[in-house]
């Protein structure tokens, strides 16, 4: 049986649609701050032999974009330090073998520590960038703990790094959502409001890699049907797209005509951060089997307008 953390978020309701037979805890029902309750809830199912968990898939975290990170910075190392924590040590405490832990391009060092594209052994070269270094630093350490859980007890914990993800089910929380969500619902609301114009954080020309969820989890479930025990993986497109275009694009989908503001004067994060997805190529992945931006925003948009407002973070 598998047990995947952060059912109700963007990438655990793309799993449903691959894996609908896992256990999908709420956060009503399992709050992964809580230490003993984490271990009760594992633990629970491994005394019935029937329905032992003998793999989770840990996609649950606090998340946001820039200005959430920025301002609340303590708070993001907090909370996803406890969270990881609890389930990585849950998983070694009712012996549960398989563990991946879903991690994120931001934990790799700020520009000036690497060379581009990002490869996994770089993960450790120097800090991460200012603007969200909470975050980042929580999220980096789980490779430390799963190294350390592989190494004392032998279990076969890996985690993969997934880079800008979007798609249904995303928050769409102005001041906490990532870019793209975030970027929807402004221009949606613009459009309804029959606005002129709406503003953007930075300059536009920073660049990003954006894949789809629901590629993101054919990956992970691809890599637990390849039995791999590797360390970590990048698993993301690696197409940039500079930020300007993707907001053109999604005035398209939206069919908005007005003005975009560029603030200059709000933080805009690194100029670009490119991965390298060669390990997971050599596993057999093709690059093909990511969804092209165009079609991917086009469902997100699709998905957003049917649901708005009934939607995460509205």
């Amino acid at each position: 049986m598998i047990v995947i953390t952060g059912g109700s978020g963007l990438l655990g309701n793309a799993f449903k649609k691959i894996m609908p037979d896992a256990l999908y805890p709420s956060s009503k029902e399992l709050n992964l701050e809580d230490r003993d309750q984490t271990h009760r809830y594992f633990d629970k199912y491994n005394v019935m032999s029937v329905s032992e968990v003998d793999t989770v898939i840990h996609l649950a975290g606090k998340v946001g974009g820039v200005k959430s990170n920025t301002q609340y910075v303590a708070d993001f190392y907090h909370a996803n330090s406890q969270i990881n924590n609890n389930v990585i040590t849950s998983c070694v405490y009712t012996n549960i073998h398989k563990l991946v832990c879903c991690l994120s391009t931001c934990i790799y060092p700020d520009e000036k520590y690497v060379n581009y594209p990002l490869t996994e052994d770089q993960l450790h070269n120097g800090p991460p960038h200012d603007s969200n270094f909470g975050y980042a630093y929580a999220k980096r350490m789980v490779d430390v703990q799963i190294r350390a859980c592989n190494q004392q007890y032998d279990t076969e914990y890996i985690s993969v790094i997934p880079n800008n993800m979007y798609g249904p089910y995303d928050n769409f929380d102005l001041e906490n959502g990532h870019v793209i969500p975030a970027l929807i619902r402004k221009i949606w609301e613009a459009k309804l409001n029959n606005k002129s114009s709406f503003e953007v954080w930075g300059d536009g020309e920073v660049y990003r890699e954006f894949t789809f969820a629901e590629d993101i989890a054919k990956a992970i479930k691809f890599l637990l049907d390849k039995n791999y025990n590797g360390g970590p993986i990048n698993i993301g497109s690696t197409k940039e797209y500079k930020l300007k275009d993707v907001i053109t694009l999604i005035c398209e989908k939206l069919d908005y005509n007005g003005q975009i503001k560029y603030n200059n004067s709000k933080p805009k994060g690194q100029i670009r951060k490119p991965t390298s997805n060669a390990k997971f190529i050599e596993l057999g992945w093709r690059e093909e089997m990511y969804t092209p931006i165009e079609i991917g925003l086009k469902k997100t948009c699709d998905w957003f307008k049917e649901n708005y407002p009934n939607v995460r973070g509205v």
